[in-house]
């Protein structure tokens, strides 16, 4: 069995079209905020909403053993552009359906009914935690805020992600 990691490693993904390094919001936001909560961000990019591209990077991602876990910002909504839940899903080992039941839940109390427009998602890939979480500055400050952070906590109990990440890869 491996070690329980001190820190937390991160890749940050903004997936978007329209986003470039001076007008994307949400993946800085992302960023300092979990270096704030006391983890270590590997790697950032901006992807664009392109199947594919998503995949490309994720690997490489999946890949890196400093990496934990990625968290996307965008491409989770219903428009024809919106490809990251097909993207994530193409890469899963095994999904994490309790994550989209306890986002949309704490993004019910923050949007209402407008939390059916999201398709967030997560699941494990090669031993590495992947969520694809919205775009929008309230949806990503939900998913870490209210479901990632805590869940990231190696004090949280009666459980945590972080107890598991030695174990992700057994067999």
């Amino acid at each position: 069995m491996g070690v329980i990691p001190d820190q937390v490693g991160f890749a940050v993904m903004t997936v978007s079209d329209t986003r470039d390094a001076a007008t994307d919001k949400t993946g800085p936001w992302l960023r300092e905020a979990i270096s704030a909560d006391g983890h270590r961000v590997v790697d950032h990019a901006i992807v664009p909403d392109d199947v594919t591209a998503i995949r490309t990077q994720l690997d490489v991602w999946i890949a890196n053993p400093d990496i934990h876990a990625v968290i996307a910002t965008g491409g989770t909504g219903l428009t024809g552009r919106d490809v990251t839940p097909e993207a994530f899903r193409g890469v899963y080992d095994k999904e994490m359906d309790g994550f989209a039941a306890v986002f949309h839940q704490v993004s019910y109390a923050s949007v209402g009914v407008s939390t059916i427009q999201s398709r967030a998602t997560a699941g494990i890939a090669g031993g590495t935690y992947l969520f694809a979480v919205p775009g929008s500055s309230g949806g990503c400050r939900d998913a870490w805020e209210k479901v990632l952070r805590i869940e990231f906590d190696r004090t949280h109990r009666p459980c945590n992600l972080v107890e598991l990440i030695p174990r992700l890869t057994e067999r």
